[in-house]
């Protein structure tokens, strides 16, 4: 696909939301692509403690951008971009990547075991905070069979030991009104997610209407590390479409 940039006025930035058990340098290959076709990127800081609160969060870098934003979520990553684009007029299309997109009230809980597929409940650990909530990490022995099984072993142990956990209160706070209603929406789905099962990221596309769907045979929840070429060729299929809109040129 490689659609190249036409001109600055038209051309977006991509923002790049992380998930749980993930960190922002999850993004690297993928950003080092869309850099090298001459786009603006961000990965943005997912705090991982409260939906409504990370999309407040997110929605911030979204306000310090200029022009138009494609705006894309790996994960629980999908719910935050879900809410944190809510009224933000800049943002113009969206890319779930082994991502919820929850309906009004659904939580990411609630979505993982809609369909079988899922065996994340199993290998997560469980660390106590002074508040009494708890942060979710998977523990490291089981972190590359669960997460990243298409990813090199040594690249897997270092994303392991450094996940960033998922407090529970993200894990079970229902989703504001989502903006996938209204933004043009792009999927990829992996074959052997663990996490989010392929049926029912499928059943989340269908009802977004998504513009293009790509599924990846093979590949784990990791998919925009393992796959950086593929994720980024739909990001730009995204980018490609928010540049004719801008330049009044028919959709496609």
């Amino acid at each position: 696909m490689n659609t190249s940039p036409q001109d600055g006025s038209s051309r977006p930035t991509v923002v790049l939301v992380h998930g749980a058990f993930a960190e922002s340098a999850s993004w690297d290959g993928v950003i080092e692509i869309l850099n090298d076709a001459g786009y603006k990127t961000i990965a943005a800081a997912n705090p991982l403690r409260s939906l409504s609160g990370d999309a407040e969060s997110v929605a911030g870098v979204l306000d310090s951008v200029e022009g138009p934003v494609v705006l894309v979520g790996h994960s629980y990553g999908g719910s935050v971009i879900s809410n944190a684009a809510l009224g933000r007029e800049n943002v113009r299309a969206m890319v779930f990547v082994a991502a919820f997109a929850p309906e009004e009230g659904e939580c990411i809980g609630e979505l993982s075991g809609l369909y079988p597929g899922s065996t994340l409940g199993d290998t997560l650990k469980t660390v106590p905070l002074p508040d009494g909530t708890t942060d979710l990490y998977i523990r490291q022995e089981e972190y590359h069979g669960q997460f990243a099984a298409d990813v090199r072993a040594e690249r897997a142990a270092s994303m392991a030991a450094t996940q960033r956990p998922l407090r529970d209160v993200a894990l079970n706070e229902g989703s504001g009104s989502p903006v996938w209603r209204d933004v043009p929406s792009w999927f990829v789905i992996p074959g052997l997610d663990k996490n989010v099962p392929p049926e029912a990221q499928r059943f989340m596309t269908g009802r977004a209407g998504a513009r293009e769907i790509l599924e990846i045979e093979g590949a784990s929840h990791a998919v925009g590390v393992s796959h950086p070429d593929e994720v980024a060729d739909v990001i730009l299929a995204a980018t490609a479409h928010v540049e004719r809109l801008a330049q009044n040129q028919p959709a496609r």
